[in-house]
């Protein structure tokens, strides 16, 4: 049975496809089209997928939706029409998603759609190869719910608690990070990574903006904000509460901001570890999974699971929307067999398109670009780049197939020595060109993450936050806090990158990279070869692995970039133009994307 899974038409539109319960591919249309967060049908995807399996569209079983269009639409009608809004009205057409689905994909069998906040509890559920668990899913906001308690046995999956918006969790966070001067959708982790250079000494004012309910229940105080209906996010009583103006984008950072964020940041957590413990009392289950925007706080992560009360946590590394096509298209395989998808937990994000070597070669052949060629000399490859790595190279590194989901976990990744500060300032200005603030993640041979960081368990998709313990000084991946969010690499699951790992321990004594992901600002990570070499000529890299070829960047000639020329979708793709990302960029920068 060949069931597709879809998210569309909000934000991080992706497909998957599962074969007799078993995940096989899934990716992001983002990294097909190179628009960021691309919220449009996911075709690209979606043929991928179908190339990919050998499968044609007249052998899929049904595609399944990962959200129900009637009761969205029901609640964007109470909101109302929003400044800024087009006039055309066919967002409200409750129909459009099937539509697409029929006209634009060809697709003529089943089309099932769940709720929102089902799909998301099913990717953490099905995916987490827990016989039973408690489910807890937080976002900004699906149809109208918002935050959803739940509990999975066997094949059975049930929601038994909401908070229904506008009282959500995830547009708190979503207001501050506007607040804040961060776009939404998009700066929220902006925001956690600035917290810890702050004092949290909004707590009480942060209070007022949200309140405990009952039970599994929180309220805001709608006083303060204004994304209901409004041009803005918040109202200007939230100037008055905090005592100073919203930041302006792009201008210095004030130590006030940096309180607002810890103390955001500090109250979010109490509330998720609050909520937890009753979900816990509710449920009974020893084993929580968590899925949905907020999951992928990292911080509130490690929390929960040093301090709250369960045994075991498992987080869909697709927490966000891109994760609920999984969602989807487990629940339509429950709905056509009865049964649960494979029982087996996820142990890999690798889903992703990849690239054989005949394919890199033809490439390298066609650009004529000069690259040293380590096909079957894997160790000479991985020697030579650990050396560069040690002597303070950064090098892109590109194998296998890709991730889904937000972290660059080995397969499309900027790499780089962790024991010198100058290398996170030199990837902050020059190569990611981002906020200095922001930290940069390590990734740690499994086998010796304890002797490194405080870890009682594998992370394998940087889902959790840790402290440093090491007794190697690893500044560039250690954050103001001396936290950092680990990624455990295992032989078994990425045998390259865990090689690359052990060569340069073998080189440094040290068993820990910088692990960034493979992108410059403001643009998805490189799905391709050819997006690596673009990349690789925008960002300033040292070297790039290209699967089993090497090119630094002293070798290369003069003028290579017009080299590639003839593979920029930028050239020929309307929607991969500045254009295009600007009107998207002036509709969602100040405002939730509800619509």
């Amino acid at each position: 049975m060949n069931i597709v899974g879809l998210s569309a038409f909000y934000h991080e539109s992706s497909c998957c496809l599962l074969r007799d319960g078993k995940l096989l591919h899934a990716a992001s249309e983002e990294r097909f089209t190179r628009v960021k967060h691309d919220p449009r049908l996911p075709a690209e995807a979606f043929r991928w997928c179908l190339e990919a399996a050998g499968l044609g569209i007249t052998d899929l079983d049904a595609i399944a939706y990962y959200e129900s269009p009637r009761d969205k639409l029901s609640r964007q009608l109470w909101a109302g029409w929003r400044r800024g809004h087009s006039t055309d009205t066919g967002w409200l057409d409750p129909t459009t998603p099937e539509r697409a689905v029929r006209e634009r994909l060809g697709f003529d069998g089943k089309f099932l759609s769940f709720p929102h906040h089902l799909s998301h509890a099913a990717s953490a559920f099905y995916f987490s190869g827990f016989p039973e668990a408690a489910v807890l899913t937080v976002d900004g906001v699906g149809e109208w719910s918002t935050m959803t308690y739940g509990t999975g046995l066997g094949h059975q999956l049930e929601i038994f608690e909401e908070v229904a918006f506008p009282h959500s969790l995830g547009l708190l966070y979503s207001t501050l990070t506007a607040f804040l001067g961060f776009k939404v959708n998009d700066g929220e982790y902006k925001v956690m990574g600035l917290a810890p250079y702050g004092k949290p000494r909004f707590v009480d004012q942060i209070c007022t903006l949200v309140a405990m309910g009952q039970g599994g229940q929180i309220r805001l105080n709608l006083e303060y904000f204004d994304f209901v209906a409004g041009p803005l996010m918040f109202r200007p009583a939230m100037s008055d509460l905090f005592g100073t103006p919203p930041r302006r984008p792009g201008s210095k950072l004030e130590p006030i901001h940096h309180d607002l964020a810890r103390s955001l940041q500090l109250v979010v957590e109490e509330i998720l570890l609050e909520k937890a413990t009753y979900l816990q009392q509710q449920s009974g289950a020893s084993k929580l999974c968590m899925a949905g925007g907020v999951a992928l706080n990292c911080v509130a992560n490690g929390r929960l699971r040093r301090e709250g009360p369960f045994d075991d946590l498992f987080i869909q590394p697709a927490a966000g929307d891109s994760g609920g096509c999984l969602g989807a298209a487990a629940l339509a395989h429950l709905d056509l067999t009865g049964a649960r998808i494979d029982d087996q937990p996820q142990r890999h994000a690798l889903l992703g398109p990849a690239y054989p070597p005949t394919n890199i070669a033809g490439l390298i052949a066609a650009t004529g670009l000069p690259a040293e060629n380590y096909r079957n000399r894997e160790p000479e490859l991985l020697a030579n780049t650990a050396q560069r790595l040690a002597d303070g190279e950064i090098v892109g590194w590109f194998h296998g197939a890709m991730e889904h989901g937000p972290r660059a976990l080995g397969a499309r990744s900027i790499l780089a020595d962790p024991r010198t500060a100058e290398q996170r300032e030199r990837l902050n200005r020059l190569i990611k060109k981002r906020e200095n603030f922001r930290p940069f993640a390590p990734s740690v041979l499994a086998s010796q993450a304890r002797e490194h960081f405080e870890l009682e368990q594998a992370s394998p998709f940087m889902l959790e936050t840790c402290q440093v313990v090491s007794d190697l000084d690893l500044p560039a991946v250690t954050h103001v806090d001396r936290s950092a969010r680990p990624q455990t690499v295992d032989p078994e699951t990425h045998p390259r990158y865990a090689a690359l790992l052990a060569a340069f321990q073998a080189l440094t004594g040290c068993p820990v990279l910088l692990n960034t992901s493979f992108n410059v600002a403001g643009e998805p990570i490189v799905c391709s070869p050819i997006d690596a070499l673009f990349t690789f000529a925008r960002a300033g890299l040292d070297a790039l692995v290209l699967e089993d070829y090497l090119l630094t960047r002293d070798m290369l000639p003069d003028n290579w970039p017009q080299l590639l020329r003839n593979w920029d979708r930028a050239a020929t793709d309307p929607f991969a133009t500045d254009s295009f990302a600007a009107d998207r960029r002036a509709i969602s920068e100040a405002l939730y994307t509800f619509v």
